[in-house]
């Protein structure tokens, strides 16, 4: 890793290759999902859920709702990319994850 991560920047990350640990997947998932586009899918997501996918039914003399499953856009993935403004909130999470990671500025 030739590019320290350090806070107040914007770095492209590259996945090299799958980590071997759920835990790991999982924080590389979730900084993939801070990216500002994929938000924004998230939201229309959540919209378009709340407001027609969702199907709710009485049981039990109450509204039920059986609800979608989560929808994942961005899968932690060899060659996966993603571009982040780097804040001191996550340089811990991006230094663990580093190992799986190739930086370059953005």
């Amino acid at each position: 890793m030739s590019i320290e991560i350090a806070p107040n920047q914007t770095l492209t990350f590259t996945v090299k290759a799958v980590p071997p640990t759920a835990s790991k997947v999982k924080t590389i998932e979730r900084l993939m999902w801070m990216q500002p586009t994929i938000q924004k899918g998230m939201r229309d997501l959540q919209r378009r859920r709340r407001q027609t996918d969702n199907h709710t039914y009485i049981r039990a003399g109450r509204p039920w709702t059986n609800r979608k499953r989560a929808t994942r856009l961005q899968r932690c993935e060899a060659g996966q990319e993603f571009t982040l403004a780097v804040t001191p909130q996550i340089v811990g999470d991006l230094k663990s994850v580093a190992t799986w990671l190739d930086v370059r500025s953005a």
